[in-house]
């Protein structure tokens, strides 16, 4: 045992976590790691010490194991059979021993590297804890502190204590800030968890971040009555959202858009004047693509392929524009939004052949 088994000891540490706000299980168990890299500094850094906290008695063992050999090798690993009766009445050779250190050995070399290992056992708590906090926000929105924008536009932001890169890239076109703006990103993934420190892909161009922002602003959504079936987004210009009731008595449309249009407005003002088109999902892909058209009214919709998801529109000749919409977005977006290919044409046939929209994944 140590001085560091103390009753003092353990309601400092207690203290302590309470201070950082990180788990005291967290903290026990950097404190753990933080002794045995200490203290593995005396064996050579070979890997035979260990480290157990007993909170319940408040008591703190550590101690080394070696293996019993018939010839002594590495004295840092290997015991011989008579040093190893001593802890271990009746071992033979190839049996494991454990041999608690002394209370005067662990106090010196606490006494050295105590101030190191309490710093230690705090940081391995808090990246326990980041990783924790990380893990719980993936693909979830987050509001995040711009710390800095470099000379090629990504910015750097802080995402709890770690500063994570906005790309140009997953920015909203035209957007621009400035140190010190909060801006809402969604977290697309979380790659090392299993590291002291993980990274978090983030994104303000990820239509997740719409359906999430619908999830926050429209009641219905959060009770599970109205749910967001599919997102198809070019950001920064226009997002089409498809929306299904589990309720037959809430329209789902309705409850998204709000009174006077308040709810979606709000999105369009967080995603800064990016246009939104909510439309009533269908099993039915006639359906569904005709409502996926909109703002364009339309006449027909002839499903052609169901294997290879094609189907044939008929608009009328004023709506033809529309339907096709500046650069063909408002079809190609339908076409994400459904994954059907969509063939648009006038009901005027003395017009042009067809033009084909292909849905992109």
């Amino acid at each position: 045992m140590t001085d560091m088994t103390n009753p003092e000891f353990f309601d400092a540490l207690r203290l302590l976590a309470k201070e950082k706000g990180i788990q005291l299980e967290a903290l026990y168990d950097g404190i753990q790691r933080a002794i045995v890299t200490a203290v593995r500094g005396d064996y050579n850094n070979k890997d035979v010490v260990f480290c157990e906290i007993l909170p319940e008695t408040k008591e703190m063992k550590v101690y080394v194991r070696k293996l019993v050999v018939s010839e002594m090798i590495d004295p840092d690993t290997d015991m011989l059979p008579e040093e190893a009766e001593r802890y271990k009445p009746g071992a033979q050779l190839g049996d494991i021993v454990e041999i608690e250190l002394d209370t005067k050995e662990v106090s010196r070399i606490a006494a050295e590297k105590g101030k190191h290992v309490l710093r230690q056992g705090i940081r391995e708590a808090e990246h326990g804890k980041l990783r924790e906090e990380f893990q719980s926000r993936e693909q979830e929105i987050v509001t995040v502190k711009v710390q800095r924008v470099e000379p090629n536009g990504d910015a750097i932001v802080e995402i709890g204590k770690v500063e994570e890169l906005l790309p140009v890239n997953e920015q909203v076109p035209g957007e621009s800030f400035q140190p010190g703006d909060l801006i809402k990103v969604y977290v697309v993934d979380i790659k090392g968890l299993d590291r002291k420190f993980p990274r978090a892909t983030i994104s303000r161009a990820h239509s997740g971040l719409v359906k999430r922002l619908f999830e926050l602003e429209v009641p219905e959504i959060k009770e599970g009555l109205v749910e967001v079936m599919a997102v198809a987004r070019e950001a920064g210009s226009r997002s089409k959202v498809a929306v299904a009731s589990k309720d037959p008595d809430v329209d789902p449309v309705g409850a998204c858009i709000g009174s006077r249009g308040s709810r979606v407005e709000r999105i369009v003002d967080i995603l800064g004047g990016e246009k939104i088109d909510v439309v009533k999902y269908s099993e039915d892909p006639a359906e569904f693509v005709a409502a996926a058209l909109a703002p364009a009214e339309v006449i027909s919709v002839e499903v052609v392929d169901t294997d290879e998801h094609v189907c044939h529109i008929v608009v009328p000749e004023s709506k033809l524009s529309l339907a096709i919409g500046n650069k063909g977005q408002n079809a190609r977006l339908a076409a994400r939004l459904t994954t059907w290919k969509i063939d648009i044409k006038s009901d005027t046939p003395a017009l042009a052949p067809a033009e084909i929209v292909l849905n992109e994944d």
